[in-house]
């Protein structure tokens, strides 16, 4: 009996050991962790962004070591790693300061030389019809005195029937003065010699002005080219019908052309050394990779257009781009010199304000924003008058870029 009741109890201890271990074992494992090798992770790791540490204690050289892309640090400049800069092409010069020619910008147009071009017009209303061949079209070359159309003169009817009764009184005047010189011709050993000298001058009037009539109603008025050069205007067509002064053709020399621009400060002749323009400004201010034109200035008119004293530019060379009636850029170098730093226009970047800006590479992988004062020297190049040192390393390519780091 007693040994029974010791059995029982110590089934009972088991029970309750068992019950224990497998309630505290859960709890010891979420406390615990296993061990492998050497290795322990009883402890949570914990992840430090060193990049972070190195923007807060202004560590750039710990941020260019870890950081793979760009960021713009708190005190407002932008770290750059070495292979974004690879991937970006961006490229640096050093700031050297030397003498410029100061240069003024103009907004200009291109013109025909007037001695090199003119306009075929109208004469009088009348019907546009062909020389036998084709009318001239655009681009066609013609040669000085060349027959490009005729004008055939046009009139109302009540014109036309006044016309026609003049010619007609003339006509049968004329057959009266022919009659009455022959009679008098035929008299002429009883007659004086001026009375049949008069009467043949009536009959040659009067035959001038029978002509002079029937050209008016019937005759074509050529139309010949003043210049040679080419077409660059043609208004007219087979059958058209034009009013007087209307310009049917205009002609040019393509390889003589002018420039006329505005100018709100006065230049003489002998200020500009140098004159080039471009017709391709993107909304950056950059000129893109298109043939400039290189201009001779010519003179100054002495009379204000527009508030502006109107200048003029011929175009030297040959041309092969520009257009009669463009809009030009103009930047004309003055002989007046002016100190700074010459950089590509592509260095600069604007703010929100405007305001103008550079790169400036102060460290390997660092790249520092700073306002410059410029002043345009040509369509590719400024002149930075303020806000650079000289020997600092500016960024001359993908300044855009680097603006929208954020």
């Amino acid at each position: 009996m007693k040994f029974a009741q010791a059995n029982n109890a110590l089934r009972t201890k088991t029970y309750v050991a068992v019950i224990a271990i497998s309630i505290l074992t859960p709890l010891l494992l979420a406390n615990s962790a296993f061990a492998h090798g050497d290795e322990d992770h009883s402890k949570k790791p914990t992840v430090v962004s060193k990049v972070g540490e190195a923007k807060k204690n202004g560590n750039n050289a710990l941020a260019s070591r870890d950081a793979t892309a760009p960021q713009r640090l708190p005190d407002g400049s932008l770290f750059v790693p070495k292979v974004v800069q690879r991937q970006l092409q961006l490229r640096t010069i050093v700031a050297e300061s030397d003498e410029w020619p100061q240069t003024i910008e103009l907004n200009g147009k291109v013109i025909a030389d007037p001695n090199a071009g003119g306009k075929v017009q109208a004469s009088q209303a009348g019907r546009i019809e062909s020389n036998g061949q084709s009318l001239p079209s655009l681009g066609q070359r013609v040669s000085k005195g060349q027959v490009l159309a005729y004008l055939r003169p046009v009139m109302s009817s009540l014109d036309r029937g006044n016309s026609t009764a003049i010619l007609a009184d003339l006509d049968a005047q004329l057959s009266i003065a022919e009659k009455k010189l022959q009679r008098y011709e035929a008299l002429a050993e009883a007659l004086p010699k001026a009375t049949i000298e008069t009467a043949r001058y009536d009959a040659e009037a009067l035959r001038k002005r029978k002509a002079a009539v029937e050209v008016s109603l019937y005759k074509m008025e050529a139309l010949v080219a003043p210049v040679a050069g080419v077409i660059s205007v043609a208004n007219a067509t087979a059958g058209q019908v034009v009013d007087a002064r209307e310009t049917l053709f205009e002609i040019i020399d393509p390889n003589r052309l002018m420039v006329e621009a505005l100018s709100y400060e006065t230049v003489q002749s002998g200020d500009v050394v140098r004159a080039t323009a471009t017709w391709s400004i993107n909304s950056n201010g950059s000129a893109d990779a298109t043939p400039e034109l290189q201009l001779i200035f010519v003179g100054g008119g002495q009379q204000m257009r527009e508030q502006a004293i109107p200048l003029l530019f011929r175009v030297s060379g040959k041309n092969q781009s520009a257009a009669v009636g463009q809009t030009l850029q103009i930047f004309a170098q003055k002989r007046q010199h002016a100190e700074g730093v010459a950089l590509p226009v592509a260095a600069l970047f604007k703010l929100s304000n405007s305001q103008q800006m550079v790169w400036v590479h102060t460290e390997a992988e660092r790249f520092v924003a700073r306002s410059v004062q410029v002043k345009r020297l040509d369509p590719q190049r400024v002149v930075v008058t303020s806000g650079l040192q000289e020997g600092e390393r500016i960024l001359i390519s993908g300044a855009s870029l680097l603006a929208q780091v954020k």
